[in-house]
């Protein structure tokens, strides 16, 4: 079995192309596969560690304002398709799986237009440029959001399968009741929060006022935050200012590590609105308050949160309407009622895909010849 995967720009596109891939793997004892990828990003890294090899292309994004390096993407976009093309017939994959990024759109393009089948995967609730613009080759669009459906054109909506996003093996198996115990948790409210690797300013700063005003001296509280690579020396400093560092019932870090542990034991989770996160989330049934990040593309992350804002599973704050006073407010508020939390759990439960990268390998496998 051979599959050619497509992805990158940033983790949220390859680490869905990697579950996918590692599920394959274990489903094939003769699984094959080879990425696709846009020269100098994520994926250089992120896919050989993982166990795989990978191949470039040279491809840009298109920006949105006038400007002469959407000339330069104009050509890639074309050249790409050509230099993709070449990295297919040299594998020869029997499919090729596209999970967003500009790189996506050079691999199924090519495998198209060389009668290969196609299939693409969009994590979030609103379809990228790129996901949408190849709906119309793919022989299946897998999305992670009902609500996607009524983003395609309708000639593609018989293309259109839900399937969520794949998780990591150790997000799903992770337990709630060993997590705790390895933590030292007892009957403590855990308040896990994080703004992603490189940390969110914004972020940091609604935590620590949390952190200082609610939880230093609430013996009833513990609580974990990732100020993130950014934020390290700078909160590193405002803990050890505010003694957060000194309290026992705060950790302060830069990186969590062991995410699916902490995520596990977590009463509440305060973090960004990436698709890869709520879905982690959801799969562990976790109340959250969801903090979008405004600076993506169609800000897309809020979109993501109004979703399981709307049906009860998150409360979601808006950056620029935020502060730390309200954060504060709103986590006080779920931490002392259980029952709210109970329903945020049956509600985020309700949204989960615990099975999704199996159910896309099984259209995988039948889409192959």
């Amino acid at each position: 079995m051979k599959v050619l995967f497509s992805c990158g720009g940033t983790g949220g596109h390859i680490n869905p192309a990697i579950a996918i891939a590692n599920t394959l793997k274990e489903r094939h004892a003769d699984f094959q596969c080879l990425f696709v990828g846009a020269e100098g990003g994520m994926e250089a890294s992120l896919v050989p560690k993982a166990g795989y090899n990978i191949e470039f292309v040279k491809v840009r994004g298109f920006k949105r304002k006038l400007s002469l390096s959407n000339i330069d993407a104009a050509i890639k976009a074309v050249t790409s398709v050509s230099a993709a093309k070449k990295i297919i017939k040299r594998f020869s994959p029997q499919l090729v799986i596209g999970t967003g990024g500009y790189a996506s759109w050079a691999a199924v393009k090519a495998a198209a237009s060389l009668g290969i089948p196609t299939l693409i995967h969009e994590q979030n609730a609103y379809p990228g440029v790129t996901t949408r613009k190849l709906s119309k080759y793919a022989g299946r669009v897998c999305i992670s959001f009902e609500e996607s459906r009524k983003f395609f054109d309708d000639s593609i909506k018989d293309k259109l399968v839900l399937t969520g996003n794949p998780l990591k093996p150790e997000v799903l198996k992770a337990d709630r009741e060993s997590a705790r115990k390895e933590l030292g948790l007892r009957d403590e409210i855990y308040i896990l929060s994080f703004g992603g690797s490189l940390g969110a300013e914004k972020v940091n700063k609604y935590v620590f006022h949390m952190l200082e005003g609610y939880v230093k001296d609430n013996a009833r509280v513990r609580a974990i935050h990732a100020t993130g690579k950014n934020g390290n020396a700078k909160y590193g400093a405002i803990a050890a200012e505010k003694g957060l560092d000194k309290a026992g019932n705060i950790e302060i870090k830069e990186y969590i590590y062991d995410m699916h542990r902490q995520l596990a034991a977590a009463d509440l989770v305060i973090c960004r609105a990436g698709a890869i996160t709520l879905a982690e989330n959801c799969c562990m049934g976790k109340p959250s308050v969801l903090i979008p990040s405004p600076n993506v593309t169609d800000n897309h992350q809020y979109k993501n949160a109004k979703v399981l804002a709307d049906a009860g599973a998150a409360l979601l704050l808006e950056e620029s309407k935020t502060d730390g006073a309200t954060l504060t407010e709103a986590v006080k508020a779920l931490a002392e009622d259980a029952e709210k939390r109970s329903n945020m759990k049956k509600a985020a439960l309700s949204l989960a895909k615990a099975g999704a990268a199996d159910e896309i390998c099984a259209l995988a496998e039948g889409m192959i010849k």
